[in-house]
């Protein structure tokens, strides 16, 4: 079993900046990717970006690419969001993830998820 806890996220006005980190503990050797998914009132959970076990891959939805920077510790078992140029729609609670798969690219290939921290960026 994986624990992951997730920390960073509050309150930001536009333009400003946000660093999510997600710690994990537990079988921390099993698992092979680690991503960030994120869900807004009324919204179904989506994917935000994914990183390989070497962190040489990564994956970005589109809204996020060249503002949003996932990367990776392995000593320390954390996976990072680094959130740039915030806007009101980046607005949601985020969600950290890990996968046996070599890629986390939907809520399919997640078999260990964190808890929420909730980011609310103001206009």
């Amino acid at each position: 079993q994986v624990q992951l806890v997730a920390s960073g996220g509050g309150l930001v006005q536009a333009g400003g900046s946000l660093r999510l980190s997600c710690a994990a503990s537990g079988r921390t050797g099993t698992f092979y990717a680690m991503g960030w998914f994120r869900q807004a009132p009324g919204k179904e959970r989506e994917f935000v970006a994914g990183i390989g076990w070497n962190g040489a891959n990564t994956h970005y939805t589109d809204s996020v690419k060249g503002r949003f920077t996932i990367s990776r510790d392995n000593a320390k078992n954390t996976v990072y969001l680094q959130m740039n140029s915030l806007k009101p729609e980046d607005t949601a609670v985020y969600y950290c993830a890990a996968s046996l798969a070599r890629m986390i690219l939907t809520t399919t290939d997640v078999n260990f998820w964190g808890q929420g921290t909730q980011v609310t960026v103001s206009s």
